[in-house]
């Protein structure tokens, strides 16, 4: 089956994507996102969407945290 690039803010909360690219985010936020484990390649899990607008929950190497959508929305997964 072949995978498809897709923005993390499209993913379905449980659903798994192999880090593709990450493109735009500030330097600060993407140092601090390399400190968490994600970088390119990395498997992340989407773990939910917050409500009216907020932020999503991640999981990437045991590790769970939140996001702003504008800084998923810059984050592209691979999916299978």
């Amino acid at each position: 089956m072949a995978s498809t690039s897709c923005s993390l803010l499209r993913l379905q909360p449980g659903s798994t994507g192999s880090i593709h690219r990450i493109e735009g985010m500030n330097p600060i936020l993407r140092r601090r996102l390399a400190d968490l484990g994600v970088s390119e390649g990395v498997m992340i899990r989407l773990k939910g969407k917050g409500p009216f607008l907020g932020p999503i929950t991640l999981e990437c190497n045991g590790q769970l945290f939140a996001i702003r959508r504008k800084e998923a929305s810059m984050i592209e997964v691979n999916v299978s």
